[in-house]
């Protein structure tokens, strides 16, 4: 097994988690935050948008399973990557739509990926491409909520 990591932010990381655990050759998935300015954030004080961070799905995958390009195709088919700092009823920039990568590769590619929405979309999208930060794991009630609640998503 060939293992690497991902990071993406779609809006609420529930959802988003249960989507990306789905898909055959990911490994393990954890959500929490990046892109902030305030260590060891909690989910209270992301929900004041005033730490900078994203809501974010932390993504360990088989990459001799399923490619890095197939997740980023994946994340912008889970949210409205035209909307800005929210996704449907969730507005603040903690639900912005963000690829963090971790590496010169997966920037090329998600770059890519993202030029080619973009040629498929009449609106702007406006996910932001920036280096992986620090990974701060959300809260354990967090952890593969619509599971532990017995919900289904439907992507």
């Amino acid at each position: 097994m060939k293992t690497e990591t991902a990071t993406f932010a779609a809006g609420c990381f529930w959802g988003v988690q249960a989507a990306f655990d789905g898909v055959k050759g990911v490994v393990k998935s954890s959500v929490g935050y990046m892109g902030g300015t305030v260590d060891n954030p909690t989910y209270e004080m992301v929900c004041t948008d005033r730490t900078g961070h994203a809501e974010v799905v932390h993504v360990v995958f088989d990459s001799e399973i399923v490619s890095y390009k197939q997740l980023v195709e994946k994340f912008f088919s889970l949210h409205d990557p035209t909307q800005m700092n929210r996704q449907g009823p969730d507005v603040g920039r903690q639900y912005r739509s963000a690829i963090f990568y971790h590496s010169p590769e997966q920037k090329k590619i998600a770059e890519a990926v993202k030029k080619e929405m973009q040629k498929k979309s009449e609106k702007t999208i406006v996910t932001e491409i920036t280096p992986a930060g620090t990974f701060y794991p959300a809260e354990e009630y967090h952890q593969k909520y619509l599971e532990k609640k017995g919900l289904k998503v439907c992507h």
